[in-house]
């Protein structure tokens, strides 16, 4: 089972970010677009467990305490450079609660064998990917021109808006992965306080 913790958007959010995505798609054809009803912020990626941990996991992560978190969906960027985008991506700015969250639920998962995260939690929402692998910066990053059009185009208006919301749950998704794209499945939530 391939699973992750994120947490989900707000349906006024998901329907703005889906009209902005009507708007630009056709100025970056070659790229994965991400439907929106598979919209989410990534808290953690777990990644492939067998089913018997399943239910420990869940358990781990019901001990995970954390505040509602008020986040803003606003601006947009790419990864890992703009020359070299592979990922577009919409920004969030969040209060601490979001990372706090982020950070108790690495915690809890640690001593379940999986794998510290390395990298500051860096709140985003993805929208397309163009090439394949993870984002990442280093040498073998190389001019990418998949999102130049893109780029030209929103160059020339302001940054957008897209609303905001507060985080009341958190959830357990499982990810199965076809030649459409992922398809994502909330198997357990978690209240916040």
């Amino acid at each position: 089972m391939r699973l992750f913790v994120a947490i989900d958007i707000d349906t006024p959010i998901r329907e703005e970010l889906a009209g902005f995505l009507d708007g630009v798609r056709g100025f970056a054809p070659d790229v994965r677009w991400v439907s929106p009803e598979s919209f989410h912020v990534t808290l953690k990626f777990i990644g492939e467990q067998p089913p018997e941990q399943l239910e420990t996991i869940t358990r781990t992560l019901g001990q995970v305490r954390g505040h509602s978190a008020p986040i803003t969906f606003r601006g947009y960027g790419f990864f890992p450079t703009e020359k070299s985008a592979r990922v577009f991506w919409i920004g969030m700015e969040a209060g601490p609660e979001l990372a706090d969250l982020a950070h108790s639920v690495d915690d809890a998962l640690t001593p379940l064998g999986l794998e510290r995260e390395t990298r500051a939690f860096s709140p985003h929402l993805t929208l397309a990917r163009a090439g394949s692998g993870r984002p990442g910066r280093g040498p073998g990053d190389r001019p990418n021109r998949n999102f130049q059009r893109l780029q030209e185009k929103l160059a020339a208006f302001p940054q957008p808006e897209f609303g905001s919301m507060t985080a009341h749950e958190f959830f357990l998704y499982q990810s199965k992965l076809s030649p459409a794209g992922a398809h994502y499945t909330k198997l357990e939530a978690f209240r916040l306080a």
